[in-house]
């Protein structure tokens, strides 16, 4: 069996429930307009869903012809908007001092509402995607076999891919061939990717990726049965392309 995408996954604002495309265009800093968006809380540092769940039930589209903005919120609000941006200030992204433009408008307070704690929705620079890992890492890859042998090890039916927020995920190879694809390169449609490392995973994949709420010791089971894999981040499950 060929190895086949089975499922695309990108968002417009990071943390926010993820759109599945058919199809995406892939360039040397990633998809286009994925993560395009970040939240930061009063002192300018990013916060993802890994430490606010309720983020994950929020869906948000970004119309980038039309310069719109809607967010869709469990309860049925929807607020939809012009992008209008202010002035450059100084937000902490991993450890990164950059230069990102707060976002005017209803959103920020919404989000804030919707988390329970405060929030600002700020547009990332163009060359600096709020991709976790920057250009290095700007597209993943997950393989449907290493999510059934994580469930196996986890003892549960399944593990939603959606927890880990990958990229691609792939059908028609074993569990973890991933870990080989490391130093080599992976062809996806008209695209070549170089992958250079793993994925080492977060409290994010704890979190049901529907509600918000912890339900599967995630990192617990990665230990257990893979902590002693070597790999380029602790805890590893799926790669990363530069």
């Amino acid at each position: 069996m060929a190895a086949t995408v089975s499922r695309i996954s990108v968002t417009p604002v990071k943390g926010l429930a993820l759109h599945h495309p058919d199809a995406v265009e892939l360039t040397p800093g990633g998809v286009p307009g994925d993560r395009a968006f970040v939240l930061v809380d009063p002192r300018g540092h990013m916060v993802s869903a890994g430490r606010l769940g309720a983020l994950l039930s929020v869906r948000a589209e970004h119309d980038a012809d039309a310069g719109t903005l809607s967010l869709a919120f469990a309860d049925g609000r929807v607020i939809t908007e012009i992008v209008e941006l202010d002035e450059p200030v100084a937000v902490r992204f991993y450890g990164l001092r950059l230069e990102a433009r707060p976002v005017r408008g209803p959103f920020s307070a919404a989000l804030s509402e919707h988390a329970g704690t405060p929030v600002r929705l700020v547009r990332m620079p163009p060359t600096r995607p709020g991709v976790d890992r920057g250009a290095v890492g700007a597209a993943t890859l997950i393989s449907s076999a290493s999510l059934r042998r994580l469930a196996a090890q986890a003892g549960v039916a399944e593990v939603d891919a959606r927890r880990f927020r990958m990229t691609f995920e792939i059908d028609g190879v074993e569990p973890h061939a991933e870990d080989g694809w490391v130093g080599g390169e992976v062809a996806i449609g008209d695209a070549r990717l170089r992958i250079t490392g793993h994925v080492g995973r977060c409290v994010l994949t704890t979190r049901n990726p529907e509600t918000g709420a912890v339900d599967l010791r995630t990192l617990h089971v990665l230990k257990a049965y893979r902590g002693d894999v070597r790999s380029t981040e602790p805890l590893p499950i799926g790669v990363a392309e530069a």
